[in-house]
């Protein structure tokens, strides 16, 4: 079965210019106007432990409800203090009204969970066609299952999910390839609010005193659920060859096919430790390789204070390249895959290093903002210490998020100056999650404040170039197709990416899979690798489209995005 649907947006003026006149991407906050009105809770503002400055907001696109249009789930935290009953923050659900506003429908979704949230992403793991939301607590996770009516109801203790302890990134993968969604969960510190006077203890930075840790408190474990196909999860870490054997500050978790050998490995952004990187065996283990790889440690040996993270083929050399944002006075680092196993830290040549050195980076994602076919890069920042503002150390509390646009020659140059009014905004950012939420063919970006409202920028100029989307369906793979690898060839340039869920800093994204084209009314040809093996082609399809693939049937439906003008 093949349909086409025509979605309209609810905004005008996006006719292209003329091919080959040069056109200038602009990124417009229109958080207000669009009716997204949280103003997540992280602590006090003096910042005093740890836990107040790590979390702050994490948000995942998702389409619960099915009607082509991505909504906004955002987890919200907490004080040390706690709040009165019937008072605590909580975490919020934003319908896409399909007109560019968003009504919060928290309550009637039954999805307002009031712990301490640090993150969260959302995928269909019981394959029953509608989508999931898991939760990342500092204090119990929450795994909510979709009714399928516009509800959801809080499963984790059925399902086994429902870790106690500090938990920060999350992200789902088909590792057994059993057609059925896995979960890795990673912990950061073991951290007691009942004994807080454990933590008042300070570390000192340029001269000040700040918080303690991470360096100097326990770390957690991270936890690994096979999921059992019946609703449930087995806790297989240790089986499975995963033992956190550092106890590593996890944060950013991905799965990802970095060695092309057609199965899901797993990193993970430590914190002040070494990353870890698991190469899938193909026989339920995997090996911990980071450091034979070369994305253990930065290119002169020194550990880095891994946040956020992103596999993605920037150079467009058929492999996953891997970026991890860190910590000021240290430059977020660019690995090459250079397709034999190994990668090869690029940052400074390709222009990555320098511009990144004051910053504090977090949320991060290989997008092609311009769809110009090449992957450009936007990192959130915001710095951990409010101290700094007492200081002439050229860096500040509130700091401007960056974008890189990529040069389609292995560098990148950061337009952060001239990319519109929502790029010179200075908030503390953390989590970023990227989708195109208007249905006009460029891909916008949900920004996590800490302490604040989110920022909603919409991307106005990018579809000006061409551009392709797909929507994956599994049917002897998992029902998202996560894992799926999809080969796009249009003018001469093959582009590759991956299905996933689960990237940036503790956030899921738009799970649909976004080509720029550049001038391109086409792709010549689309093939698609699906987790079970099956390999798809199609030749010559319109540009401007999203096509929904269905495992083994071909295109399902053809969605045209239409304007209004």
């Amino acid at each position: 079965m093949v349909g086409v649907l025509l979605l309209s947006c609810g905004r005008g003026g996006s006719d292209r210019k003329a091919s080959g006149e040069p056109f200038q991407v602009r990124f417009v906050d229109v958080t207000e106007e669009a009716g997204i009105t949280i103003k997540t809770t992280s602590g006090g503002e003096e910042k005093r432990y740890i836990v107040e400055a790590k979390g702050g907001g994490a948000a995942t696109f998702l389409d619960y409800d099915n009607d082509g249009w991505m909504d906004i789930y955002i987890v919200n935290g907490s004080r040390l203090e706690g709040f009165p009953p019937g008072k605590e923050p909580r975490n919020v659900l934003y319908r896409n009204n399909g007109d560019g506003t968003f009504a919060e429908v928290t309550e009637e979704a039954g999805v307002g969970d009031a712990h301490w949230g640090m993150g969260c992403t959302a995928a269909d793991y019981d394959n029953d066609g509608y989508t999931d939301i898991y939760v990342a607590n500092f204090g119990p996770n929450v795994l909510y299952h979709n009714n399928g009516d516009g509800t959801f109801t809080d499963v984790t203790e059925e399902a086994g999910v429902g870790d106690p302890r500090w938990s920060t990134g999350t992200a789902w993968g088909d590792y057994d390839g059993d057609g059925d969604l896995d979960l890795y969960v990673a912990n950061y510190v073991n951290f007691d609010v009942h004994n807080l006077e454990k933590y008042r203890k300070v570390n000192v930075w340029r001269g000040i005193e700040v918080m303690a840790g991470p360096r100097g408190l326990e770390g957690a474990e991270d936890v690994f659920y096979r999921n059992n196909g019946d609703g449930t999860f087995t806790d297989v870490t240790t089986e499975a060859g995963l033992t956190d054997r550092l106890k590593g500050y996890g944060f950013a978790v991905l799965f990802a096919d970095y060695d092309n050998d057609g199965d899901l490995d797993i990193y993970i952004a430590n914190d002040s430790v070494p990353n870890y990187l698991y190469r899938n065996n193909g026989d339920g283990t995997f090996t911990e390789v980071g450091l034979e790889a070369g994305v253990a440690y930065s290119e002169d040996g020194r550990e880095q204070a891994g946040m956020g993270a992103v596999f993605g083929d920037y150079d467009n050399d058929g492999d996953l390249d891997l970026f991890v944002t860190n910590f000021s006075d240290d430059n977020n680092t660019l690995y090459r895959n250079d397709g034999d196993g190994f990668f090869t830290d690029v940052t400074f040549q390709s222009g990555l290093g320098a511009p990144s050195l004051p910053f504090v980076s977090w949320g991060t994602e290989f997008l092609d903002y311009d769809n110009d076919g090449w992957k450009d890069l936007f990192v959130a920042t915001g710095h951990v210490y409010p101290q700094v503002d007492q200081y002439n150390f050229g860096m500040t509390y509130k700091e401007r998020n960056q974008l890189y646009h990529n040069n389609h020659d292995g560098t990148f140059t950061e337009v952060t100056d001239v990319a519109g009014p929502g790029m010179q905004i200075k908030k503390v950012s953390r989590g970023a999650t990227f989708g195109d939420y208007d249905n006009d063919g460029d891909i916008d970006v949900l920004v996590l404040n800490m302490g604040d409202r989110p920022t909603l920028l919409r991307n106005e100029g990018g579809n000006r170039n061409h551009w392709i989307k797909f929507r994956t369906v599994g049917t002897r793979s998992n029902r998202d197709g996560i894992g799926a690898r999809i080969w796009v060839t249009a003018g001469g340039l093959t582009q590759m990416r991956e299905v996933y869920m689960g990237s940036s800093f503790l956030c899921g994204n738009d799970i649909r899979v976004h080509f720029g084209l550049g001038k391109n009314d086409e792709a010549d040809l689309v093939r698609i690798r699906w987790p079970s093996g099956l390999v798809e082609e199609f030749r010559d399809l319109k540009a401007d489209r999203l096509y929904i693939l269905k495992e083994g049937e071909g295109i399902y439906r053809v969605v045209k995005f239409g304007r209004t003008v």
